[in-house]
């Protein structure tokens, strides 16, 4: 007589809600505009150029995209200059921020999460996933633990056959 094991899946049934901060990244693409390249020897930004430069580039290439406007020089640059680029982008990119892809990747996870909402988590036990192909800046783990932390019965990091304890609401 043949005995057959059943295989139970014990993290399914262990009522843990595992949630991926990765599904709240942009789903469109950030694009870096570096003012380097419109600086007079890397030094110095024309005026007259730099007008000449906003009004004939083609910013169609810019359109649904999140722009960070950065200058990677140590060149001074007028504010207005950064003013001009927004005015141009303003119709075009989806939002303009000043700063890298990083600044630009924790404002758009900001956003996402501060419009979130938490309630649906009332009273349950969570896994937030840690590890996945895009990239989640820490500020986002931090504000959304601190948020879910209001209404979770618990908090865990990891998967869910793998987790570090974070919060745990007490009884």
């Amino acid at each position: 007589m043949e005995i057959q094991e059943t295989i139970i899946n014990k993290v399914a049934q262990s009522g843990l809600i595992t949630i991926d901060l990765a599904d709240h990244a942009p789903k469109a693409p950030i694009e870096i505009y570096d003012i380097k390249d419109n600086l007079f020897h890397g030094l110095i930004l024309k005026e007259k150029d730099f007008r000449e430069f906003i009004k004939n580039h083609d910013w169609t290439q810019y359109k649904d995209k999140h722009i960070g406007i950065i200058c990677s020089t140590d060149a001074i640059v007028p504010t207005w200059a950064y003013m001009l680029l927004a005015t141009k982008l303003e119709n075009i990119a989806l939002s303009i921020h000043f700063g890298d892809e990083e600044y630009v990747r924790k404002v758009l996870f900001d956003h996402a999460l501060a419009t979130f909402d938490y309630s649906q988590y009332v009273d349950q036990r969570i896994v937030i996933k840690g590890c996945g192909d895009i990239p989640v800046p820490e500020s986002a783990f931090v504000t959304f633990t601190a948020q879910l932390s209001k209404v979770a019965k618990s908090i865990m990091y990891g998967e869910p056959c793998s987790t570090v304890p974070v919060f745990k609401r007490k009884s």
